[in-house]
């Protein structure tokens, strides 16, 4: 029997309504499949709040290292990642803000009402409150048992050994709600220690919530990279103590110290003081003491310069060491007369008594010898008036701009390290490059970066340039020792080494002109040793000491402390018997 044709398409919409009711039931049994098997980690992390799933896009961030030249390959972290407590709300599940904010102000120590205002957020489905909560306050807050609060595991920097390496490291700090390495080595690095966020997108309703059976792509996030730095964890506490007790002693404003490897240009160690806790940089009061002034703060040197003035005139070939001039006391420019710091004339004196005497009569004469454009051209060469390069933030470059005037009384302030400004660290790669017969290194701080994937780059030295002949700087040096057996630098010398060095007492200009300030000097001396095949460089600076004038005797004897020290530090045999 034959279905009438009624019958036969009431038949066929139902096979179709059937088919459509079918395909519906695929689509369903999909997406539910997609969710509990594809995406299981997406919505298991969206069922634990949009929190969760934020921190799988945050990157964890690179930690820091230091070296131990005793045991090899060894390193030591000083900045680290430390599991805290995130304390966040979710307003919309909160029953009373009031009574919530009230329990919570004793404990966060926020105001109340604050945290009030916050709480009665009832369409922001997410509030951080606090970061970086210790258990013990964690413990607390749990113990309120209040609706709507929770407390999620939070990756928090930490530094163990707290100022010692602080205006090296900086500190990771808060712009708004985001983490951001702040000075030293966590402000240079931050892309590399931070690392790359992941994505997400995802459909949102229109209250901008994510959707939980919507389409969704999640980009994983890529964790920063450690960093191993050149800094030898012994020497950095050794250098940083002595230049504390140095300070302290002395009743000086501050302090710096820069050590580094001449044949390489790798910092060893680099101290200021007064330095401040990155743990709680919270608590600094003089925000200076952020800054990293053997890198960041340019000053007058002083009698440190005059080595540089010398190895001029030495490799032009327009003086020796045994070049003599007579010293009257006193050189006469212009209106102005300059006279050596002991107000004594010297008579007959040699290149090498110019040094051992620190006499800027003879300085004049050296500058004048090699003349001022050469003069100009060896100061420039020995990398001062310009930025070193080192990886760290807001490095000074220092002033020279007084040489490219052709007033003779600027080349004549010069050639005794007054009238310009350098840094600690522009002397120290100076020094190494008359340590390391006449060349020239780029300071560099980062010896390796250590990638997520177990890549490793490695850095090493970076020769700038060749400043002056290698003989000419054994016959500078040799010149050095002078100072440290016979001059003014005799308390920075070690008993069985030659050590070469040179004191210098600089004036300190008063802000804003006017000339300087009889009643303050900043105290230095610059050296290596030993003198034969130079284990280290050193500066030490030592401002407006209170109880002494000369650097011979407030940087000097520092020096001193801390070359014998490394001396013993890297093993290095005593050069000459022991009086």
């Amino acid at each position: 029997m034959s279905l009438s044709q009624p019958t036969l398409q009431l038949t066929n919409r139902l096979y179709l309504v059937r088919l459509v009711f079918f395909i519906f039931l695929l689509v369903v049994v999909y997406k539910l499949g997609s969710l509990q098997i594809l995406h299981y980690d997406f919505y298991s992390a969206l069922a634990s709040r949009q929190h969760d799933i934020l921190s799988k896009l945050i990157p964890e961030r690179g930690q820091i290292f230091v070296q131990d030249s005793t045991t090899s390959g060894k390193i030591y972290p000083v900045a680290v990642n430390r599991p805290l407590k995130l304390l966040f709300a979710v307003p919309r599940e909160i029953q009373d803000a009031g009574a919530a904010a009230r329990l919570l102000e004793p404990i966060l120590k926020i105001p109340a009402a604050d945290l009030e205002s916050v709480l009665s957020k009832k369409n922001d489905p997410y509030e951080p409150l606090q970061h970086a909560l210790p258990d013990e306050v964690a413990e607390q807050i749990q113990a309120l048992n209040l609706s709507g609060l929770y407390l999620t595991p939070e990756i928090t920097r930490y530094y163990p050994e707290g100022q010692t390496f602080a205006q090296i490291l900086g500190f990771l700090g808060y712009v708004k709600d985001r983490q951001a390495g702040q000075y030293g080595v966590e402000q240079q690095w931050e892309k590399v220690l931070a690392g790359q966020p992941g994505k997400l997108k995802s459909e949102k309703d229109a209250s901008g919530n994510l959707i939980g059976v919507g389409e969704m792509d999640m980009e994983p996030s890529v964790n920063g990279s450690d960093l191993v730095l050149t800094i030898d964890k012994n020497v950095q506490f050794k250098a940083c103590a002595v230049l504390d007790q140095a300070v302290l002693k002395h009743g000086a404003a501050a302090g710096s110290l820069i050590i580094l490897d001449p044949s390489s240009g790798a910092i060893r160690a680099l101290c200021n003081t007064p330095s401040f806790d990155p743990n709680d940089y919270k608590a600094t009061t003089d925000l200076s003491s952020f800054a990293n002034a053997a890198v960041e703060e340019a000053y007058e040197p002083g009698s440190v310069f005059k080595p540089i003035t010398m190895a001029a005139a030495l490799d032009k070939g327009k003086v020796t060491p045994e070049t003599t001039y007579t010293d009257t006391g006193q050189v006469v420019v212009g209106s102005h007369i300059i006279k050596n710091s002991d107000n004594k004339a010297h008579g007959l004196q040699t290149m090498t008594n110019v040094l051992e005497n620190s006499l800027n009569t003879g300085a004049v004469f050296a500058m004048r010898q090699a003349g001022s454009k050469d003069f100009t051209n060896y100061v420039q060469r020995f990398g001062f008036g310009q930025a070193t390069g080192l990886e760290l933030p807001h490095e000074h470059a220092g002033n020279i701009k007084a040489l490219r005037q052709p007033s003779e009384i600027n080349f004549v302030t010069a050639s005794f390290g007054q009238g310009i400004t350098v840094t600690p660290l522009q002397l120290a790669a100076a020094y190494g490059a008359i340590a390391n017969q006449g060349r020239l290194f780029k300071p560099y701080l980062v010896e390796e970066i250590r990638y997520p994937g177990g890549k490793v780059e490695k850095f090493n030295g970076e020769t700038v340039r060749q400043v002056i002949k290698p003989a000419v700087a054994a016959t500078l040096s040799a010149m050095m020792v002078n100072v440290v057996e016979k001059g003014h630098g005799k308390r920075a010398g070690v008993p069985g080494y030659y050590v070469a060095g040179k004191t210098g007492t600089a004036q300190v200009a008063i802000p804003g002109g006017g000339g300087y300030d009889p009643n303050k000097t900043i105290g230095s001396f610059a050296g290596f040793a030993p003198v034969d095949k130079p284990k280290f460089v050193m500066v030490v600076k030592i401002k407006e000491p209170k109880d002494v004038v000369f650097a011979e005797s407030s940087a000097a004897p520092l020096f001193g402390e801390v070359a014998k020290y490394l001396l013993e530090y890297y093993q290095v045999p005593p050069e000459r018997e022991v009086k």
